[in-house]
């Protein structure tokens, strides 16, 4: 699995007020395995923003949460069980504006979904973020693509990204859709490695990060052979791979 990389771009505020800024997205199974390994991976990641998704839902969930932020260098934002399994980290680089978690109508006999969001700052550059993780099932998927697109929207910021567990492939007709109206970071600037599913044998590109026009991707991929991030934690962590993406967003 491991592969030698380029280093993306760390985390800076370039003259313009712009901001280069590192967005993982990652699935994390509850936190059912080992909870070290996933921190360790988090953190050699450096990010800016993490969007997670099937975090704990249950007992003492929130506790769980906050200690897997702590453990990787970042602090709880927003969502866990209020928003059915989505959540947001972030470093203290990040000032936060604002944050919603958002219940997805519930279709009787399937799993509960929702989104994650929130509005934060980095300087002077303004981003919405949005973290999912979509249907199973075909015809709630592609109604939820639609919402997803409309929270973006409606977040009234002119930056943001999305991201998560889409359960579809990139020629599905839901990614396709989120891809139409926003920027698939990987197909736009590919770095690292593709597949997502499952950490143990990926076979298939499930998870993703979105970004709207404006904001410009300066690589995203499944971090592979980067400093810190182990073949073996990234086993031992999840059933799925993160997604890392290193974005510029302008100043607002």
């Amino acid at each position: 699995m491991a592969t030698s990389l380029p280093l993306l771009p760390a985390s800076r505020t370039e003259p313009d007020g712009s901001a280069v800024i590192r967005v993982l997205s990652y699935n994390i199974r509850s936190m059912r395995d080992d909870t070290t390994a996933l921190a360790r991976v988090i953190g050699a990641c450096a990010p800016d923003l993490v969007l997670i998704q099937e975090a704990p839902r249950f007992f003492r969930w929130r506790k769980k949460l906050a200690r897997l932020a702590a453990a990787s260098g970042q602090v709880l934002l927003s969502g866990g069980a209020t928003a059915a399994g989505p959540a947001l980290l972030a470093s203290l680089r990040a000032t936060v504006e604002r944050t919603e978690d958002v219940l997805l109508p519930l279709t009787p006999g399937l799993h509960r979904r929702g989104f994650a969001t929130a509005v934060v700052r980095f300087g002077s550059a303004r981003l919405g973020v949005l973290s999912c993780h979509l249907s199973l099932q075909r015809e709630e998927r592609q109604a939820q693509g639609g919402m997803l697109l409309d929270r973006l929207a409606a977040l009234g910021v002119e930056h943001a990204v999305a991201g998560g567990d889409l359960n579809e492939h990139p020629t599905g007709r839901t990614f396709r859709r989120l891809a139409e109206g926003l920027q698939d970071c990987r197909a736009t600037a590919p770095w690292g490695g593709e597949y997502t599913s499952t950490s143990s044998d990926p076979h298939q590109r499930i998870d993703a990060l979105f970004a709207t026009a404006g904001v410009e991707v300066l690589g995203c991929g499944v971090p592979l052979g980067q400093p810190g991030v182990t073949e073996s934690d990234l086993r031992a962590a999840t059933d799925h791979l993160p997604v890392l993406a290193a974005l510029r967003v302008p100043a607002s």
